[in-house]
């Protein structure tokens, strides 16, 4: 990255973010079949219980990330995506410190997330696993699902 990446909190209405949630979507569902894409919708990402950033850089929507909280002590990481220009840039890594330091600001003790088992989301595994995250059994009301990849990070 050239220069500083800028992340702010976005309230999932612009035209520029919904394209990229859709590129979101869209690259989920050609990895997993459809009843393994646990994406959250527009409007489950407005929900009270979601906090959703959007990165940028230089004034270039690069990346989004979302923390929705399960209960007061517990937290899931949605919706992160980097856009496919961005990728390798080091988007995600900062957006996923954002999170984890919103998580600890708020006291939460854990942070979980589910994605793809697929080999298209190695990527996305070998992140969380460098910043701490750990295969857990499924959480909250996921199931065991051949496609699902479940980890958690505690504090």
């Amino acid at each position: 990255m050239t220069g500083a990446l800028k992340i702010t909190l976005d309230d999932v209405r612009s035209a520029e973010i919904i394209a990229l949630l859709g590129a979101h979507l869209t690259l989920m569902r050609s990895l997993s079949p459809p009843e393994s894409v646990h994406a959250l919708d527009l409007d489950g990402l407005r929900g009270g219980d979601i906090t959703f950033w959007r990165a940028e850089l230089d004034g270039e929507l690069t990346g989004c990330g979302a923390l929705k909280e399960l209960d007061g002590d517990t937290g899931e990481i949605k919706s992160m995506h980097t856009a496919e220009a961005h990728r390798g840039k080091g988007v995600a890594a900062t957006l996923l410190r954002h999170v984890m330091t919103t998580a600890q600001d708020r006291g939460y003790k854990a942070l979980f997330l589910e994605t793809g088992s697929q080999p298209g989301f190695q990527p996305a595994r070998s992140l969380y696993a460098r910043h701490g995250f750990i295969e857990c059994p499924p959480f909250a009301d996921y199931t065991d699902d051949p496609n699902s990849f479940f980890m958690t990070l505690r504090f």
